[in-house]
């Protein structure tokens, strides 16, 4: 069947057995893998065959998975990573080194925020963080001689923050530039970035993707449609020889669909190594068959956990894609109209002390450095994931001191309102 459904593709994409083969995906424990003759083990060296001949760079488990992502994004091509983490740097470190520049929407996960300006910044390469809901004028003048992508969040981590995809691809292929976004909060089934002008899309697949808390994981999938040769004095690493490879220009070798993440694969995972354990892949693959039904599910407690919140006289402000009153519900509605996510962001009246006082009594839902699983919970990022920000800092991310983010799970949702208010009850 061809232009199968993605609740199809959740359930059977990426992998077919043939017959008498096993029905779920196998997982190839096996770090090495056996050749007949020295020959064949190096053309796998020098690119010119397809296999695998160690886990560090490829794995046949974590490949199939891949691919699974890769149909339900709409891709050309993708590899999994250890951590979404991992797959951040890769995505923006695959095109950008020392003396290169990104444009960055300022909304962004706390730990990406802290990676591109502190860490990678010490690698030579330069951040510039943009309101993204800037003007025309500003994100203009973001963009530099030497920028080599632009970064943004669907739903932004814990702002909540609907990125305007569309208007933020248009300004980086003026640029000469792809749009790098990360999918995780939205994932697959509620927004597809490259149908609205994306070139590569990035994943925590710890999060939704997985689903229930068991292992940590990364992907990034690539679209096929940016022009990497069109543009080729941007792009030296795609576009011109590899010396570590006998000099194979990626670009010319492997096309448009096949460059970008050959490249990833061959260099940084062979030099960085940071592979996902085919275990941790057949895990994710058993979250990836219902994510589908889990989705539609997360995204309807938090709408009614919302409302609650939005009715209640001891919170503050409530922020959810979700709401009617929330600013970007109508961009909500433009790129995901099934839903947004799961997640929900409030403030308590009283400040950050009620805040956390207001935590401590929640007898269900845990407090975890955690989000988007089957089991509710919530966190104060100010005090955690993104206690490295000043205030300054945390004003530009969406982050003001007194916001809780709250993840919703699969319970009934009456059970979670009936908690939140005992909680609200003792301040």
């Amino acid at each position: 069947m061809k232009n199968q459904r993605i609740e199809t593709k959740c359930v059977q994409g990426g992998y077919t057995p043939g017959n008498g083969e096993p029905r779920q995906v196998p997982i190839i424990q096996s770090t090495t893998f056996k050749y007949a003759t020295s020959e064949d083990m190096g053309k796998l060296f020098d690119l010119e065959a397809s296999g695998y001949f160690y886990s560090r760079l490829q794995n046949p488990t974590c490949d199939t998975v891949a691919a699974k992502i890769c149909e339900l994004e709409g891709g050309s091509a993708a590899m999994l990573l250890s951590s979404g983490q991992a797959a951040s740097f890769f995505a923006v470190f695959n095109i950008a080194s020392v003396g290169d520049h990104v444009v960055s929407s300022s909304s962004i996960y706390g730990g990406t925020y802290n990676l591109f300006a502190v860490t990678m910044k010490k690698m030579g390469i330069e951040f510039t963080f943009v309101d993204p809901d800037c003007s025309e004028e500003e994100l203009e003048k973001a963009f530099r001689p030497n920028t080599k992508a632009v970064f943004g969040e669907t739903i932004a981590n814990p702002a909540l923050t609907v990125l305007d995809i569309e208007r933020f691809a248009k300004a980086a292929h003026k640029h000469g530039v792809p749009l790098i976004i990360d999918n995780t909060f939205a994932t697959p089934i509620n927004c597809r970035p490259f149908e609205h002008g994306a070139d590569i899309v990035t994943h925590s697949t710890t999060k939704y993707m997985d689903g229930h808390g068991t292992a940590v994981g990364g992907c990034i999938v690539d679209s096929g449609k940016f022009d990497w040769m069109a543009h080729k004095e941007k792009f030296p690493g795609l576009c011109t020889p590899d010396d570590s490879y006998h000099g194979i220009t990626y670009a010319e070798k492997f096309g448009q669909g096949g460059a970008y993440i050959t490249k990833a694969t061959a260099q940084f995972m062979r030099d960085f190594g940071c592979t996902q354990s085919p275990q941790s892949a057949f895990y994710l693959n058993l979250g990836l068959e219902s994510l589908h039904v889990r989705m539609e599910r997360h995204c309807l407690n938090a709408q009614k956990v919302a409302e609650f919140l939005e009715s209640n006289d001891k919170i503050g402000w409530v922020n959810y894609p979700g709401l009617e009153s929330n600013k970007y519900y109508a961009r909500a509605q433009k790129y995901m109209p099934k839903g947004t996510c799961g997640v929900v962001s409030f403030g308590v009246k009283g400040g950050r002390a009620a805040a956390e006082k207001f935590m401590k009594a929640l007898k269900l839902i845990a407090i975890e450095t955690h989000v988007a699983d089957a089991r509710s919970c919530c966190l104060h990022p100010a005090s955690a994931t993104h206690r490295q920000m000043n205030e300054q800092e945390l004003i530009a991310a969406g982050v003001p001191g007194d916001l809780v983010r709250l993840s919703c799970g699969l319970e009934s949702y009456e059970d979670l309102i009936e908690d939140i208010a005992q909680a609200l009850n003792t301040l």
